[in-house]
């Protein structure tokens, strides 16, 4: 799978990242380990970008890319994302598109972080969050 990144977007995460950080271009609709989020209206249409410094097996799937960041993502990611796929940034988000449109126009970034131990306090957290998406 190939993306394509805009000069507004490398410039934006060239602010984000340093050397040496891996990027999991993940889901955020709480299929993904990363994701918080949750809820029908966001299944398929939220992603984020996850900064991490070691790689995970779950991402391991290479997004080739016209930049040289070490960028992957998993086997479900993959069946969202189509041909044509880039990554802009433009008003202060990024956003992320195929030749079939807009997938997400405000893509999130933040560093790796465990998820709750407790899976209800993980459900709880979700809920919240989730009242606030949808």
């Amino acid at each position: 799978m190939e993306i394509t990144i805009t000069e507004a977007a490398k410039e934006y995460l060239n602010h984000k990242l340093v050397p040496g950080d891996r990027l999991f271009l993940a889901l955020d609709d709480g299929s993904s380990k990363y994701s918080k989020l949750g809820g029908t209206c966001a299944i398929g249409n939220k992603f984020q970008l996850v900064i991490a410094d070691t790689p995970d097996p779950d991402y391991a799937e290479p997004l080739a890319s016209n930049t040289k960041l070490n960028l992957t993502t998993g086997p479900l990611e993959l069946s969202y994302l189509g041909h044509g796929l880039a990554l802009d940034h433009h008003s202060g988000m990024l956003n992320l598109h195929d030749d079939s449109g807009v997938l997400d126009g405000a893509v999130t970034i933040d560093f790796a972080q465990p998820l709750p131990a407790d899976e209800q306090a993980r459900r709880e957290e979700m809920k919240a969050l989730g009242a606030k998406v949808c």
